[in-house]
């Protein structure tokens, strides 16, 4: 069987990306003009819950040509060690968020609490996003960092989840 070059498959990659952009595109200036010929409508809430629902259709429609991204830097260890070393780096930011968001009501300015909670509420795509980087590793130092990656976004999920449970059933 006849494989393809890793160079072909980045453009391959590539092209991807620009198909998600271009379909990402489209639906952001169809939604633009929507709100435009409509405006009183469009501030509703129904309307707000269509935008969450686009936004993650669209987040979905990026991680296609991620995984195959993915799958060709797994070849690679450097590479690979690297793009772990980020994976790492971006799960410690969940954390950080978390405490941020919750203790720091008072002290932290609005922009950065809707920072911290914008990171917060993508937290279940990034996990899938280390999982899947994670099942991709061949290499042993890349696969504990990705587990460690892992292992820190799940946590800060499970306790941010824990949390809002906590705060509902309280009511504080």
């Amino acid at each position: 069987m006849r494989t393809i070059s890793w160079r072909a498959q980045l453009w391959f990659i590539v092209l991807g990306y620009a198909a998600v952009v271009t379909v990402a595109a489209a639906l952001l200036s169809a939604r633009y003009l929507q709100e435009i010929a409509y405006p009183a409508e469009a501030s509703g809430g129904m309307w707000a819950g269509g935008d969450l629902l686009l936004g993650i259709f669209i987040v979905c429609l990026f991680m296609i040509p991620t995984v195959f991204l993915v799958r060709v830097m797994a070849k690679f260890e450097g590479v690979y060690m690297g793009y772990s070393r980020f994976l790492l780096g971006l799960s410690l930011s969940a954390p950080v968020c978390l405490s941020l968001f919750y203790f720091g009501r008072s002290h932290l300015a609005e922009s950065v609490r809707n920072l911290c909670l914008y990171r917060l509420f993508w937290s279940p795509f990034i996990l899938a996003g280390i999982g899947v980087s994670r099942f991709l590793a061949r290499f042993d130092r890349a696969k504990r960092l990705a587990s460690y990656a892992l292992l820190i976004e799940g946590l800060t999920l499970g306790i941010a989840i824990a949390l809002l449970i906590y705060r509902v059933n309280v009511g504080g």
